[in-house]
């Protein structure tokens, strides 16, 4: 079967179905990564995103449920420029285009994808919409130009009530904008207790739960749309240890008085290198983000800059000044990608326990 891939610019990509037979639009976006399919579509961050794969082959070793990043992905669509035809992994309990037919998630295959890619590198992200016959286009076209992207999307994907992920060490309060379950196995691993909390919680609430240190996830969209999170990290960082991962990154910026942008294209993918500035250590670190700090706007705020990309300099992690509070842009829980920057988690671990061992001195 025939589908279409019409961008805002007018230009039509001609390719294969599979998936889900759903119309379906959203921003068109990239991924470098060369394996991990199944996490990225599971992603949170991708929420309302068309998500496009440059690797030349996707689903070959299909789909388990112990690897996917949330049970209900938000992805708007899914583009390769093959699926494969047979996938074997003893791990497997379904194949892609099955898992994608039972997420509602519709896919195009047998496009060129460097020639896409190139045109969002060229122009930048664009709208973009999958219809399933020319007859369709003109009618499909003005609908996508007149779409406005849904710019509430952290509270599509947050969860909607607190919930725990039970250990026996540090409490923790996480505030979901769209956590991966990576991030949770991390801290499992660490034997924390954690208690997910929605994205709308406020400082009164997690401190109600007497928290030894609070995460703020990643999560999609512009951190700008959820300023009652931005309120909410500028009370807890006086008072509890706190570390954001990418969105989570961001709105501890912006509680500290910096900005942020939108990218041209974003960092999607787990090849991106990021050099830790206090030791030169470099790192080949997991991304999916379309937003990133201004780099000017820290100048007069209290936050040091720890960590930057060394392609492009984007500012990749910050440290307070006073307070034991810091951030990175990147996702040091990795999946998929490389665990090079794992060892952040155990720095959270480390100003919690100095903090528990001040209040008890």
């Amino acid at each position: 079967m025939k589908r279409y891939l019409i961008l805002e610019d007018g230009s039509v990509y001609e390719g294969e179905a599979f998936g889900a037979q759903e119309v379906t639009t959203g921003e068109v976006v990239f991924t470098t990564g060369m394996t991990g399919y199944q996490e990225a579509i599971t992603d949170q961050s991708y929420a309302n995103q068309i998500l496009t794969f440059t690797n030349p082959l996707i689903g070959n070793y299909g789909v388990n449920l112990d690897d996917c990043e949330s049970l209900q992905p938000h992805c708007k669509g899914v583009i390769c420029r093959e699926v494969a035809r047979v996938s074997s992994n003893w791990r497997q309990q379904e194949t892609l285009p099955k898992f994608l037919e039972q997420m509602g998630i519709p896919g195009l295959q047998g496009i060129d994808t460097r020639a896409l890619t190139k045109k969002l590198r060229v122009h930048g992200t664009m709208k973009g919409s999958l219809i399933n016959s020319m007859d369709d286009y003109e009618h499909a076209f003005d609908q996508l130009k007149a779409t406005v992207i849904n710019k509430d999307i952290v509270s599509q994907v947050s969860t909607s009530k607190p919930y725990p992920n039970p250990g026996s060490k540090r409490n923790v309060v996480l505030v979901d904008f769209g956590v991966k379950h990576s991030i949770l196995r991390e801290l499992a691993e660490r034997n924390c207790n954690t208690i997910v909390l929605p994205s709308s919680a406020t400082a009164e609430e997690i401190l109600q739960l007497h928290p030894d240190g609070v995460l703020l996830s990643n999560g999609p969209g512009d951190p700008k749309d959820v300023p009652h999170a931005i309120e909410m990290c500028r009370q807890i960082q006086e008072k509890l240890p706190l570390f954001g991962i990418c969105l989570g990154h961001q709105i501890f910026c912006l509680a500290n008085g910096a900005d942020t942008y939108h990218m041209k294209f974003g960092h999607r993918g787990f090849n991106h290198p990021v050099r830790e500035i206090a030791t030169g250590r470099i790192a080949f670190t997991s991304q999916n983000h379309g937003y990133a700090v201004e780099p000017d706007s820290l100048k007069d705020t209290d936050l040091i800059v720890t960590h930057q990309e060394i392609n492009d300099g984007t500012i990749e992690g910050v440290r307070h000044k006073y307070y034991p509070a810091f951030s990175v842009q990147f996702h040091p829980d990795a999946a998929p990608g490389p665990h090079d920057a794992v060892d952040l988690f155990d720095d959270f671990m480390d100003a919690m326990d100095k903090r528990k061992e001040e209040q008890n001195a």
